[in-house]
C-alpha cells in the first residue's frame, strides 16, 4: 500500500483555472482584445452560449465568469433539472432587478432541454431579467431553439491542440500539491496527447490515473505501455444523435460518391469505433448506390441491399467486413446521378405545372364503352415491331418529347444511352 495519500478529489478538478490568465487554450476568445475576455474583464456580460468539443473549457469558462461577477450567479445542470429550476432563479432574478443586481443563469448542457424547457427562458432573456450562459456539445443549429439563439451570441470554442494541451500538462504539473510531491522523470506526450483527443478532462484524468498506478515506484515513468494500461481504447469524439454524427456520416458519404475508397474507410472506421448503428451505414450505402451510381453499375444496388440483408442477421462485428466490401466497391464503382437528377425535374413538373390529361392511346380499355370512346386506339404494341420498338408519344401531347433522363458515359450506363440513342434518333436528343 503506498504511503502517499492519494487525493478524492480528480485532478481536473484540483487544478482547474480561477483566471483568465491561468486558462489554457481558445486564444481567439479569451486573448487580451478578444470578444469573450472583453466581456468578461468589463464584467459587462450579456447572454451567450460556448459551444465546443467535451473538456476544451465551457465549465472553467463559466466557472472564471462567477468568480470575477458582481453579479449573482447560478448553475443548473440540464439533465437534472427543469423547468421548475428555471423559473425559481427567474424569480430571484426578478427581485435583485430591483435593487439594480444582474443574475447570471449558467445551464451546462443546454442541448439537454427540450423545447418546453427552452421556451421558459425566452421572455428572461429577452428582458434582461436574467443574463443566460449556456454550454453544449452540440450544434446549436440543431439543439437550441431558433427563437433562443437569436437572442444570445454564440462562442465557438475549438478541439485543444497539442500546444493548448502541453501547457495545460505542465500547469497541472506545476499547480498540483500531490503531483508535485512525486517523482516525475518520464512522460510519453504525444501519446498521451493522441489518445486524449484534445480533450483536457481526459488528459488530466489519464495522466492522473496513470500516476497512481506508478506511484510506488522511487522514479515515475509514464510510457505509452503504461497509458495503454490504462486506457484501453482511444477516446473516439462521435456522438450519434449529435452534429459530429452527420459531419462524419457526410464525409463517408462524399469520400464513397468521390470514388476515394481509403478515405471512404477511414470513416467508416470512425463510425465503426464511435458505436454508429451498422444497419444505418446500411441504408446510406443503399441510397448512395442509386442516387450516385445509379445504371453505371445497376449490382451496387443489388450488393447495398445484400449488405443491409445480411449485417441484420449477423450482426457485428463480422459485420464491420460487409460494411468494408460494400463501401470498397461502391467508391469504385463508375458514377451516374442521371436517374436522381430525372426524377427530380419530373416531379418538379408534377408540382408546378398543370396535370395534364393521359392522351387516349395510353389508356386501358376494359369495357366495351371505353373501346368504343376511344381509350386504346391506335396503341402500338412493342413487341410487334422490330428490336421491339416503335417511336411513340408516352406523354401528355402538351408535354411531347419532354425529356428527364439523360444517361452518362460511364459503366454500363454508356450500354443504355447507346441503346436509346438508336431508338430516339431525331426525335430526343440522348
Amino acid at each position: 500500500m503506498s504511503t502517499k495519500e492519494i487525493p478524492h478529489i480528480p485532478l481536473p478538478e484540483r487544478i482547474r483555472p480561477e483566471s483568465l490568465d491561468e486558462f489554457q487554450g481558445q486564444t481567439k476568445l479569451t486573448a487580451i482584445g478578444k470578444p469573450l475576455r472583453t466581456m468578461i474583464e468589463s464584467d459587462n456580460l450579456s447572454s451567450f452560449i460556448l459551444w465546443g468539443p467535451p473538456g476544451t473549457g465551457k465549465t472553467t469558462l463559466a466557472k472564471i465568469i462567477s468568480n470575477q461577477t458582481s453579479s449573482e450567479f447560478y448553475k443548473i445542470n440540464a439533465v437534472s433539472s427543469g423547468v421548475k429550476d428555471v423559473r425559481r432563479v427567474i424569480e430571484i432574478a426578478k427581485e435583485n432587478l430591483e435593487y439594480h443586481r444582474r443574475t447570471i443563469l449558467f445551464i451546462d448542457e443546454i442541448h439537454r432541454f427540450n423545447k418546453a424547457q427552452q421556451d421558459a427562458l425566452l421572455s428572461s432573456v429577452e428582458s434582461g431579467e436574467i443574463i443566460l450562459i449556456g454550454a453544449t456539445t452540440e450544434n446549436p443549429s440543431f439543439e437550441v431553439i431558433s427563437a433562443l439563439r437569436s437572442r444570445v451570441r454564440v462562442f465557438v470554442l475549438e478541439e485543444l491542440s497539442n500546444i493548448d494541451l502541453e501547457s495545460i500538462l505542465n500547469f497541472a504539473i506545476q499547480k498540483d500539491e500531490f503531483l508535485r510531491s512525486l517523482n516525475i522523470t518520464a512522460i510519453d506526450k504525444d501519446f498521451l496527447y493522441y489518445i486524449s483527443g484534445g480533450d483536457a478532462r481526459s488528459l488530466l484524468g489519464i495522466f492522473e490515473a496513470a500516476v497512481i498506478q506508478e506511484i510506488e515506484n522511487d522514479e515515475i515513468v509514464i510510457s505509452r505501455e503504461v497509458i495503454e494500461n490504462v486506457v484501453q481504447k482511444k477516446n473516439i469524439a462521435f456522438d450519434k444523435n449529435g452534429e459530429e454524427h452527420y459531419n462524419i456520416i457526410s464525409a463517408f458519404i462524399k469520400s464513397v460518391r468521390g470514388s476515394d475508397p481509403d478515405a471512404a474507410l477511414y470513416w467508416l472506421a470512425r463510425m465503426i469505433e464511435g458505436g454508429e448503428d451498422p444497419l444505418f451505414i446500411a441504408r446510406r450505402l443503399i441510397i448512395l448506390s442509386s442516387e450516385d451510381i445509379g445504371n453505371a453499375s445497376p449490382n451496387a444496388l443489388l450488393l447495398a441491399e445484400s449488405t443491409f440483408s445480411s449485417i441484420e442477421k449477423i450482426g457485428m462485428p463480422e459485420g464491420r467486413i460487409l460494411l468494408s466490401q460494400c463501401t470498397t466497391y461502391l467508391a469504385s464503382c463508375p458514377k451516374s446521378n442521371a436517374s436522381y437528377m430525372a426524377i427530380g425535374k419530373a416531379l418538379g413538373d408534377v408540382k408546378n405545372n398543370p396535370l395534364y390529361k393521359v392522351p387516349l392511346h395510353l389508356r386501358n380499355a376494359p369495357t366495351k364503352l371505353m373501346k368504343d370512346i376511344g381509350y386504346g386506339d391506335k396503341y402500338k404494341y412493342p413487341h410487334d415491331f422490330k428490336n421491339n420498338f416503335v417511336p411513340e408519344n408516352y406523354l401528355p401531347d402538351e408535354m411531347k418529347n419532354t425529356q428527364y433522363y439523360h444517361p452518362t458515359e460511364n459503366g454500363i450506363e454508356k450500354s443504355l444511352k447507346e441503346r436509346l440513342v438508336s431508338f430516339w434518333k431525331g426525335i430526343k436528343k440522348y
